[in-house]
């Protein structure tokens, strides 16, 4: 990249003015592990700190075979079509060894792959969970900037990406399929902990009578365990991504999600606690990538670690060894 085009005033008034080439540029920057562009990157993310905030942060998780991209696909479509800007974003800490299987759904997003008011961009191809959700919260504030108003993160990994997605999204939508058999033992409790709704998928032709039945069992097993805020209450519907039944109320939903949340103060709540929890995870990142370049460093932790695996050194007096190199 040329000096004019790092420049992070350049860059910022160009995402500014919805410039796609120029956003696409950005957020490669973002992405870059080379020092001077990280630094070029802090100040592009300070300069444009003021114009975002103001999108609808949507997450979105599921189990295997829910049918994520067609329903971004149709949720996006559908937004665009109300006039909404849409940018659709991945967390996927598996994309070292897959390249990202969002690139591979962009065909299965036939409709917003090609929707001028739609912009979908897979995670970095490399780096920890944590790095590549640091790098989607920038991407997503640039994306911001830029003047989409609603931002879908989707996460494609799995384990702890779903609780990476949920700490930096607004709303956090947990989809399902029913017709597997084991709809129950398809989620992990800990997801329904962090879900904002549970939407069944595939409720059309005859599949209808088991989606009806599967969300029923799901509001069952919200029963017994409790909400995350006192204000809003997990619902659970039926849609269809396939023929587009339901995206209607399942947008609704999150709307409605909005409002509530931003009246009582919650929403800005849990922002600020998003925002504390980010620093944390950067300040973690920039720790570990001490750990790892410092040619000193590594070599005790490596003689630490040989010392641990052998029985003849304590992890905690390890642990106490590394930390004096690093000062602390």
């Amino acid at each position: 990249m040329s000096a004019r085009r790092l420049d992070p005033a350049s860059l910022a008034a160009g995402i500014r003015a919805g410039d796609r080439a120029i956003l696409a540029r950005a957020i490669t920057l973002i992405e870059s592990t080379r020092a001077d562009h990280r630094q070029t990157a802090h100040q592009l993310v300070q300069e444009l700190l003021p114009a975002t905030g103001k999108a609808i942060r949507l997450g979105i998780t599921g189990a295997p075979g829910a049918g994520k991209s067609t329903t971004i696909d149709a949720l996006g479509s559908y937004l665009t079509g109300q006039g909404h800007k849409v940018a659709v974003l991945a967390v996927d800490p598996s994309s070292s060894r897959t390249g990202g299987s969002i690139l591979g759904d962009k065909t299965r997003m036939a409709r917003l792959a090609v929707d001028p008011q739609a912009y979908i961009r897979p995670s970095p191809s490399s780096g920890t969970l944590g790095g590549v959700a640091a790098k989607t919260r920038e991407t997503m504030l640039l994306c911001e900037a830029a003047g989409y108003d609603v931002i879908i993160v989707e996460t494609v990994g799995v384990g702890q990406s779903e609780t990476a997605v949920a700490d930096m999204t607004d709303f956090f939508l947990v989809l399902m399929v029913a017709g597997t058999g084991d709809e129950l033992q398809g989620i992990k409790k800990g997801i329904i902990e962090l879900a904002d709704m549970i939407a069944v998928n595939k409720a059309d032709g005859d599949n209808i009578a088991r989606a009806n039945v599967a969300a029923a069992d799901f509001r069952s097993a919200l029963h017994i365990l409790a909400p995350r805020s006192p204000t809003w209450m997990v619902p659970v519907i039926t849609y269809s991504a396939l023929t587009g039944g339901g995206i209607d109320t399942l947008w609704h939903h999150v709307a409605d999600y909005q409002k509530k949340m931003t009246k009582s103060g919650e929403l800005n709540a849990r922002r600020r606690d998003q925002q504390v929890k980010w620093m944390w995870t950067l300040l973690e990142e920039r720790l570990a990538a001490r750990l790892r370049g410092d040619p000193a460093v590594r070599s005790k932790v490596k003689q630490a670690e040989n010392g641990v695996a052998a029985g003849t050194l304590a992890p905690t007096l390890a642990v106490d060894e590394i930390a004096k190199l690093l000062g602390l």
